[in-house]
């Protein structure tokens, strides 16, 4: 690891103006993979700017009736907040069916946001990954590819995003609260990833220098049909393969509303509304569900490795729909596929 200079900040006003001030300048708070980042020179700030001081720890109620969530706050703390349990169940079982209790007593609500691909070749450097080093190539593409993305690639890049906690907030409609040197804003989910595009050292649309300050859930929805279905190569301590975050709002035997995100196939989390619209009005059965899949996984594309994950994302689909439609979420202590 590299030599790094650490400065501790005590306002967002002074961490915001530490690393917009210094390009080579990056925040860390939980560090749970900055540090590993780091270790291996994937990654090599010269100055971190610690935020774990900043007032960024609450839960709050918002006015619309729903939760303000500090980027501070610990997953742990998140998914067995109370409210979080009865209102976003969704939620709270994404962040359970990721990493180990260890690390989510570590990790934090906006670095959960920001965690980087887990690309056997974006961590190995000696081989070539552009979103590493741009302009070196994509050594995924004809290498081992069987953990990367089959939607929205690029010929840069075919990395996806990790997390489970976001494909939730994604199927949620939440909102990210940004500050930087020029100001607030808020940013829909949607608009908060990128796909690589050419440009897959970008991960998010965050300018240098910007903080997420919060996450913002809307009035709750979906508290009682709903899933988080997450396949992996192993039970526990692994990253997905395929997730899928599913909720409905039933309307007798019918479904009136339809979210539906998937974890593990892309550069962010992945949600067609336009799939999620072919359930609407329709019945909870298996060749509705079908119809959704297909159409959210128009485009999908194999390198080879991965090929088995466009079907793999189609079961995964129709099951989590059922599960949703059946009021029987996935019970992520014990992980067998319900």
């Amino acid at each position: 690891m590299m030599n790094f200079s650490y400065t501790r900040a005590e306002t967002v006003a002074e961490a915001i103006a530490a690393v917009a001030g210094d390009p080579a300048a990056r925040f860390i708070a939980g560090g749970t993979n900055l540090v590993d980042l780091m270790k291996y020179d994937v990654m090599k700030p010269e100055r971190l700017v610690d935020i774990t001081r900043l007032p960024l720890r609450e839960i709050e109620a918002t006015d619309a009736g729903g939760l303000r969530i500090g980027a501070l706050v610990p997953n742990s703390d998140l998914a067995y907040d109370a409210r979080v349990q009865r209102d976003y169940p969704l939620l709270a079982s994404a962040i359970l069916a990721g990493a180990s209790a260890q690390l989510r007593n570590a990790a934090t609500t906006g670095g959960n946001l920001l965690q980087r691909t887990r690309c056997y070749y974006f961590y190995d450097v000696a081989t070539p990954c552009n979103k590493r080093e741009p302009g070196s190539g994509c050594a995924a593409k004809t290498g081992v590819n069987r953990v990367n993305a089959i939607l929205g690639t690029s010929e840069a890049c075919i990395a996806t995003h990790p997390s489970d906690m976001c494909v939730a907030l994604a199927a949620l409609e939440a909102t990210v609260h940004v500050e930087g040197p020029n100001g607030p804003r808020v940013l829909p989910f949607a608009e908060f990833h990128r796909l690589p595009g050419d440009a897959p050292q970008h991960d998010n649309t965050l300018a240098h220098g910007e903080m997420v300050v919060a996450v913002e859930l809307p009035a709750p929805r979906f508290g009682r049909n709903h899933t988080y279905l997450k396949l992996r190569d192993r039970l526990s301590y692994a990253f997905a393969l395929v997730s899928v975050a599913a909720a409905l709002e039933m309307d007798g035997e019918g479904i009136a509303e339809a979210r539906i995100a998937l974890g593990g196939v892309a550069h962010k989390p992945w949600r067609v509304p336009d799939g999620e619209a072919v359930l609407k009005g329709k019945p909870a059965t298996p060749d509705s569900f079908g119809a959704a899949a297909d159409v959210i996984l128009a485009g999908a594309k194999g390198y080879g490795g991965n090929d088995f994950k466009i079907e793999l994302a189609r079961r995964a689909i129709v099951r989590a729909l059922a599960q949703a439609a059946a009021g029987e979420p996935q019970v992520q202590s014990d992980k067998t596929v319900n």
